[in-house]
């Protein structure tokens, strides 16, 4: 169909031809970590609950994951992987872990162990890499011994490389049958999403130890790279697996507008940039396409964009309210949105924390409660149901 004309009313909001999305100023400093801070209560649609924040001084964080013995991994862009236990920060971080290629949004991306940590002890994560050329999404495991990095091993590395600064993904999720999927972006050539032959704008599915599983949907097509999943992606900085039901979710930035929240399927193209509800960031259209045969279309997608990143997928028992709902950080307009869907399809939304800043991840701890990543001013925020 033809590109709705009110679409064009975009170039009122005040993006202007800066993208919001990715980047960060990180820690402004106005914050101190002298001692854990909660707020009044907050009073959503279905819960009301506490904001904790645990920690102020954080530097562009990127993802976090808990391990079994309790310790929280906090990634920072940089390259730092800090360790906090018993909500507080150690004051200690992950050492040896190898240079990064900090350029633009580029560096430390996610963090994730293995299922099966407390019997392997594998530590999955994504950095962009310095290599010739540039840079390019690299996924890596390791396992620690005390504080130490050991055993480093670079399960996959996408190519090309490039110079640019935008559009490494990157997520990592693992489902039921232990298959472990990534996302990365398409560095801001919209071309390589379409393109088979190359790793960018993809979903890739591995075994856990890098090979590539011979049921991929594309390991017999000539040429196409045997990893892919799905394709046609922007820059997907957001994956939640249900494990109930079996379904990847992935939420990937579009333009000026066009945010996307998606249903990942096999072999499926998620239509980028051939189909987009967004435009250009100075306001050219990309294309007077919505939707095309053989191309999927969002669940659902926000219009002006809210920069999407970090996707939970909420199963815990402190919110029953909000169980089985998707959160997803507002990096652009400073909020965690909770979506609501029925039978797969978008039913409600809510913004919560507004204007508490720029969120890049939220994640949810064994036992139930949410935390929250932000960026300028870095913090690590903890959501406490009121008693």
């Amino acid at each position: 169909m033809k590109r709705i004309d009110a679409l064009l009313l975009l170039s009122t909001f005040a993006f202007g031809t800066l993208c919001l999305h990715c980047t960060g100023n990180g820690s402004n400093g106005m914050h101190s970590n002298a001692a854990r801070q909660t707020r009044q209560s907050e009073v959503s649609e279905k819960s009301t609950f506490y904001i904790d924040t645990l920690y102020t001084e954080l530097d562009n964080p990127w993802g976090m994951a808990w391990l079994t013995d309790g310790r929280l991994l906090v990634t920072e862009r940089k390259g730092a992987i800090l360790i906090f236990e018993n909500d507080r920060y150690t004051g200690r971080q992950l050492e040896g872990f190898p240079e990064v290629y900090e350029q633009g949004q580029g560096g430390l991306l996610d963090i994730q162990p293995h299922p099966n940590y407390a019997e392997n002890g594998w530590i999955y994560a994504t950095y962009a890499k310095p290599g010739p050329g540039g840079g390019g999404t690299a996924l890596i495991r390791f396992r620690i011994t005390g504080n130490k990095i050991d055993g480093l091993e670079t399960l996959y590395q996408t190519a090309p490389l490039s110079g640019a600064g935008v559009h490494f993904g990157s997520r990592i999720v693992f489902d039921n049958a232990g298959y472990l999927y990534f996302s990365t972006g398409e560095r801001g050539v919209k071309e390589n999403a379409q393109d088979l032959t190359n790793d960018l704008g993809k979903i890739h599915r591995l075994h856990d130890d890098g090979r590539i599983p011979t049921d991929n949907p594309f390991v017999d097509t000539p040429d196409a790279q045997p990893s892919i999943w799905s394709f046609g992606h922007r820059n997907v900085q957001g994956l939640a697996y249900d494990r109930i039901n079996n379904n990847i979710y992935a939420t990937e930035h579009g333009p000026r507008g066009g945010d996307e929240l998606n249903l990942i399927e096999r072999g499926k193209n998620y239509g980028w940039p051939i189909i987009t509800y967004g435009i250009d960031y100075s306001g050219a259209i990309i294309s007077e396409l919505t939707e095309k045969e053989g191309m999927e279309q969002p669940i659902h997608y926000w219009t002006p964009s809210i920069a999407t990143c970090g996707l939970l997928y909420y199963t815990g028992d402190k919110f029953p309210a909000w169980r089985n709902n998707l959160f997803t950080g507002a990096l652009a307009l400073t909020h965690v949105a909770r979506v609501e869907l029925r039978n797969g399809n978008y039913v409600h939304e809510e913004k919560l924390l507004k204007n508490i800043g720029r969120v890049r991840h939220i994640a949810q701890h064994a036992d139930g409660y949410i935390y929250v990543l932000t960026e300028g001013p870095g913090m690590l925020l903890k959501l406490i149901p009121a008693e």
